[in-house]
């Protein structure tokens, strides 16, 4: 095994071009820049229309490439999970939608690994959180009343 380099890079999932930022980076390292945003564009495709961090690590010798995909944020996910173009510009009043318990778990899911939190229960938390300054309800309430209720253990038969 050789040296190896990593770039990283956000891209558009699904969208990645030889372009800034991934082609300037990619291509001094000799690779075949197509070959890597094809693998790219094919891991990042269900993240249409968001932005997705990725890794690159690049074994320097043999030009042998792998491709990491991070998730995108919550607030992201949150978005399409919606259908919105982006989050409220005032969301103590301006409310951009209503998803239910369940899509908050399965984002919780997604995002596990990389919140600070320790449980699942803690994700939802985090979650919820995301959705008080985006102007999201869930099941037709404010998200700090549903952070209650994870507290209270109302949602622990889900979470299991």
């Amino acid at each position: 095994m050789g040296e190896k380099k990593t770039v990283q890079a956000l891209v558009s999932g699904g969208a990645a071009t030889a372009g800034p930022p991934l082609g300037p980076a990619l291509g001094p390292l000799g690779l075949n820049v197509l070959a890597v945003i094809t693998k790219i564009n094919e891991l990042t495709k269900d993240y249409s229309g968001m932005k997705v961090p990725v890794e690159v690590i690049v074994d320097l010798e043999d030009k042998i490439f792998e491709v990491a995909v991070g998730t995108p944020t919550t607030a992201a996910l949150l978005i399409k999970e919606i259908g919105a173009e982006k989050g409220s510009g005032n969301p103590k009043t301006e409310k951009i939608g209503d998803l239910k318990i369940d899509q908050m778990i399965k984002i919780a899911k997604m995002k596990r690994e990389e919140l600070l939190s320790n449980t699942l229960k803690a994700s939802l938390k985090e979650v919820l959180g995301c959705c008080v300054s985006m102007g999201v309800t869930v099941d037709g309430k404010d998200p700090k009343d549903v952070q209650k209720e994870v507290d209270q253990g109302i949602y622990d038969e889900k979470l299991k």
